[in-house]
């Protein structure tokens, strides 16, 4: 795996809305990969590799959507101490943003900051006063600049990521915005895997349409607008998922299992998989000796289901990978899991007819 390649993709900053520098690294990774590229109003980067399977007839056309977005924040107000208050784009628990590095992108340059809410210190606070979670809102970033210098440099409308590096362990990687650089990431190497195999292995009947989406994460926005301007035939959305399998999570909620290799996702609260597709592309996996595990997510959702719900609907299902600590600054992805997940979507690309 180009491991060089998802770092970059993970620490690029790309709040939804403002995914402009995450598609410039896209745009970089792609080159030679497809036979059109091309960014529509929303954003998206619409990518379409012709079919090569040598076929006369019209060739079936598969989108794949992999969302550029991350959750973060949009200042919504500096106030006369310097203090930088946000608004939250994309779904946070409070308690993983107590005295949080982030970074406050504004169009001057990126200035470190920390996140906090108000309120005692540990050392002066009473019982009580420890159990106060505040909301999302209840936060602000300091800084560290005088207040006169604060006002002049961050502005309402500038954009919050968190700031943490991106970290390789010996069986896992872990960094902020895995949720969905992962799914970004696998589609190139799937893509790529396609364009340097060889005789049949690399040839596809079907034509393959990857859209690289925004504001997935405030609503599957820029994936609306792609599914309805590509009229797929068939569609999947590929998205990370819950992997809970860790202390204090019981069995029937993990959703996935780590190592046990990619995910086929039967439902979740966005979509109901098309059953029939859900299942070739398990029946692929025995075949072709891919570790895959069967899931279904209770709440969230993916890209798949605008894609379903476009045009005169959609065939969709949604190839996902379990991922430890979802909205956090610590999502951590296998990489058996990952390897699978890509070499699962190549074989898939490769089957549609």
């Amino acid at each position: 795996m180009n491991t060089k390649l998802f770092q970059r993709l993970c620490e690029t900053p790309g709040v939804a809305g403002r995914e402009e520098r995450v598609r410039e690294v896209v745009r970089g990774a792609i080159r030679g990969l497809f036979d059109e590229v091309r960014e529509d109003a929303m954003g998206s980067l619409i990518c379409t590799r012709k079919a090569t399977g040598g076929t006369k007839r019209k060739p079936t056309r598969v989108l794949i959507c992999a969302h550029m977005d991350e959750i973060g924040f949009y200042v919504r107000h500096v106030d006369d101490n310097g203090y930088a208050w946000v608004n939250p784009a994309g779904g946070f628990d409070p308690r993983n943003l107590f005295h949080r590095r982030v970074l406050v992108c504004t169009d001057k340059g990126d200035h470190v900051g920390i996140m906090t809410s108000g309120g005692k210190p540990v050392h002066i606070a009473s019982p009580e006063d420890r159990k106060q979670i505040p909301e999302p809102l209840g936060f602000y970033i300091d800084l560290g600049m005088a207040a006169a210098k604060a006002k002049k440099t961050v502005q309402v409308g500038d954009y919050v990521v968190m700031h943490e590096p991106f970290v390789e362990q010996p069986e896992a990687f872990v960094s902020k915005a895995i949720d969905n650089r992962f799914a970004v990431f696998a589609a190139i190497e799937a893509v790529t895997k396609l364009n340097k195999a060889r005789g049949k292995t690399g040839q596809h009947a079907c034509e393959i349409v990857v859209a690289f989406t925004t504001q997935e994460e405030v609503g599957l926005r820029g994936a609306i607008s792609a599914a309805q301007s590509v009229d797929a035939d068939f569609g999947i959305g590929l998205d990370v998922t819950l992997c809970a399998d860790t202390p204090g999570v019981p069995e029937a909620d993990r959703v996935t299992k780590r190592g046990d290799g990619a995910g086929v996702m039967f439902m979740d609260s966005s979509m109901i998989a098309d059953r029939d597709l859900a299942e070739s592309i398990c029946s692929l996996a025995k075949r072709k000796k891919i570790s895959y595990q069967r899931c279904i997510l209770p709440r969230g959702g993916q890209d798949g289901a605008a894609i379903q719900r476009s045009g005169r609907g959609v065939r969709c299902a949604a190839i996902v990978c379990g991922t430890r600590y979802v909205h956090t600054i610590t999502e951590s992805i296998e990489k058996s899991d990952l390897q699978a997940t890509i070499d699962l979507l190549a074989a898939w690309m490769t089957s549609v007819k």
